[in-house]
C-alpha cells in the first residue's frame, strides 16, 4: 500500500484507539508484522500549550516504522502546527481524526462534528499539507446519522485539500460502535476517490479482512477492538493476505505469557505506579475465551502491582491445568 511519499509492507494496519495504542501496544503490533500503527489521538491544543502528558504521547523512539500520529483539533492554525511537531518527532504520516464520536470531543468542533463542516475540515488539510512534508491523511465515519451519510463528497473534498489517504469506518457518529459496519458504503468512497483507501470496522478474525478487501476494493484494512487482547489477530490476518496458512489461535498458556509479556514492557516504559491501572483491563481482554476467569478478572481489576498480578496469572493456569501441544 503506498500513501503519498511512505510505502507498507502489507495492507494490514493496527487502528488508533486512545488509552490503547500507546508504544508498549504499537510495538507488540509490529512484532506480528502489521504494515503500518496510528498512535492514540493526540490534542494540537494541548501540544500547542506544551502540556507535558500530551508531549509524551509523541515519543517514538525505537519504533519500527512507518508510524501515524493521529491529531484531533478544529483550528488550523494550531494544527498545522502540531504537524510540524509531529513531524519533527518521526511521524511518516499525520493523520486527522474526524471520527471520534466522543461528546467532550464532539461539542468542540472536533472528530466527528468536522463531518457537519466540510470547509473547515477541508482548511485542516490543507493547512497541514502545506505545513508538513509527510503525507496528510483523514479518519471518518459515514457521518452523523443514517440519515446524513456524506462519507462519499466529504472523502472527495478532503482528497481535493490535499489528503493522501482515507480511512473509513462504517458507521455513523450515532451509531458509535454497535450494530454492523457498512461496507458497501466504504466501497463507494473507494470508487469515488483516487487516494489510498482503508477500511475500518468489524474485522473480528483474519477472514473477516479478506471478505472487506473484496467487497469492497479498499486499499487496506484497519484492526481496532479485534485486537484488544488478542494481537495474534493482527499476524493472522498478515498472513492470510498474503497467501499463507495463517498461525491457529494462541493456546491459554500462549494468552497467558502473551498478557505478562505486554504487562513486562508497559511497567518498562511508563513504571509501575502508572503501568499496572492501564494494564488492567489489557489483562481481562487477554482472558476472553478462557473457562471460569470472572474470579480472576475481578482479582485483576484490583492488583497493584506487577508481581501480584502475574502471580494470580501464573496460579490460574496451574488451577486450569491446561495440556497445550504447543507447548506455550
Amino acid at each position: 500500500m503506498k500513501i503519498g511519499s511512505v510505502e507498507t509492507d502489507n495492507p494490514v494496519v493496527l487502528a488508533p484507539m486512545a488509552g490503547i495504542t500507546d508504544k508498549t501496544f504499537r510495538i507488540i503490533a509490529k512484532s506480528f508484522g502489521v504494515g503500518l500503527v496510528f498512535t492514540e489521538m493526540i490534542s494540537a491544543k494541548a501540544l500547542s500549550y506544551k502540556n507535558i502528558r500530551t508531549e509524551s504521547l509523541l515519543d517514538l523512539a525505537g519504533e519500527a516504522h512507518p508510524i501515524a500520529v493521529q491529531l484531533f483539533g478544529s483550528e488550523p492554525e494550531v494544527m498545522a502546527e502540531a504537524a510540524v511537531r509531529a513531524e519533527a518527532a518521526g511521524a511518516d504520516i499525520i493523520d486527522i481524526n474526524m471520527g471520534c464520536p466522543v461528546p467532550k470531543v464532539v461539542k468542540n468542533r472536533e472528530g466527528s462534528a468536522l463531518l457537519e463542516t466540510p470547509e473547515l475540515a477541508a482548511s485542516l488539510v490543507s493547512a497541514m499539507a502545506l505545513a508538513a512534508r509527510v503525507p496528510i491523511s483523514v479518519k471518518i465515519r459515514l457521518g452523523m446519522s443514517k440519515n446524513n451519510i456524506i462519507a462519499v463528497s466529504f472523502a472527495q473534498r478532503m482528497e481535493a485539500a490535499g489528503a493522501s489517504l482515507v480511512t473509513v469506518h462504517g458507521r455513523t457518529r450515532e451509531q458509535y460502535y454497535s450494530g454492523q459496519a457498512d461496507w458497501d458504503l466504504i466501497r463507494q468512497v473507494k470508487e469515488a476517490v483516487r487516494i489510498p483507501v482503508i477500511g475500518s470496522g468489524d474485522i473480528w478474525k483474519p477472514a473477516d479482512a479478506r471478505r472487506m478487501m473484496d467487497q469492497t476494493g479498499c486499499d487496506g484494512v484497519m484492526i481496532g477492538r479485534g485486537a484488544l487482547g488478542n494481537p495474534w489477530l493482527l499476524g493472522q490476518t498478515v498472513q492470510l493476505l498474503a497467501g499463507k496458512t495463517p498461525l491457529p489461535d494462541p493456546s491459554p498458556e500462549e494468552r497467558i505469557a502473551g498478557a505478562i509479556h505486554h504487562m513486562h514492557q508497559l511497567v518498562m516504559v511508563k513504571g509501575e505506579a502508572k503501568a499496572i491501572p492501564e494494564m488492567r483491563k489489557h489483562l481481562v481482554w487477554y482472558l476472553k475465551g478462557l473457562p471460569q476467569t470472572a474470579p480472576l478478572k475481578r482479582q485483576l481489576m484490583l492488583c497493584q502491582s506487577e508481581a501480584e498480578a502475574e502471580g494470580l496469572l501464573q496460579d490460574y493456569l496451574k488451577e486450569r491445568s491446561f495440556q497445550s501441544q504447543q507447548g506455550g
